[in-house]
């Protein structure tokens, strides 16, 4: 299971973004392209950014206690939009926040989620945690793997959709941005609206949306 931030069924931005990874993880429906060749891993995941990354249940742990869980961790939250860019991270290319502000938003954000969720959570095996580190990571980023079982939370937490897979092909790193750049400025700001739980129907499968979760309206919004 994850909590991923996913954009409203109804949005464009979710018809695009479906579209392009070749997969609707909420549907089901699939559909095929050239560019499909770069999106593998991504597709697998659906269109989503990270709040919570993939976790398995602890012992006594439900489905249905997660969901109240992060159905009252989302009643906290308001709903707003945000810019976007195209952004490239270790061979990824990914859309991340267009102003350091927002981007500081989304790493409280999911600070919280984290902080609601980690009491449900399994804790990883010592063995488990020695297979994710390598020589990349900071020692950061170690810590935070050994106490919360992922390294990329809190301040080293970064929004970002991803696009691709790693490509080695600069090239095609640039078709990507290029064929992007113009839809961001067509789709204008990501509607923050919401999260959803995705779960994994078994280990390997595609993850499927399985509930989404509605952020809250401003007072000045109702």
């Amino acid at each position: 299971m994850a909590l991923y931030y996913a954009p409203p069924a109804s949005s464009a931005w979710w018809q695009e973004g479906c579209e392009w990874l070749g997969r609707d993880a909420e549907s089901g429906r699939e559909t095929h392209a050239a560019m499909h060749a770069w999106t593998q891993s991504p597709r697998r995941y659906g269109w989503h950014a990270t709040i919570v990354a993939p976790f398995r249940c602890a012992a006594g742990v439900t489905l249905a206690d997660v969901q109240a869980a992060a159905r009252a961790w989302a009643n906290g939250i308001v709903r707003f939009d945000m810019a976007v860019r195209i952004a490239q991270m270790n061979g990824f290319v990914a859309l991340r926040a267009a102003h350091d502000g927002d981007d500081a938003r989304m790493r409280t954000i999911a600070a919280s989620a984290l902080r609601a969720i980690a009491p449900l959570q399994a804790k990883p095996s010592i063995e488990s945690i020695g297979r994710r580190i390598h020589d990349g990571m900071s020692a950061r980023q170690i810590a935070l793997l050994r106490e919360w079982g992922y390294p990329y939370v809190l301040d080293e937490y970064r929004f970002h959709m991803t696009l691709s897979d790693s490509l080695d092909d600069a090239n095609a790193r640039t078709s990507i941005a290029s064929h992007w750049a113009p839809r961001i400025a067509r789709l204008g700001p990501l509607p923050v609206h919401g999260a959803a739980l995705f779960i994994e129907p078994e280990p390997g499968a595609p993850f499927a949306l399985w509930q989404r979760l509605p952020f809250n309206i401003a007072q000045d919004e109702a």
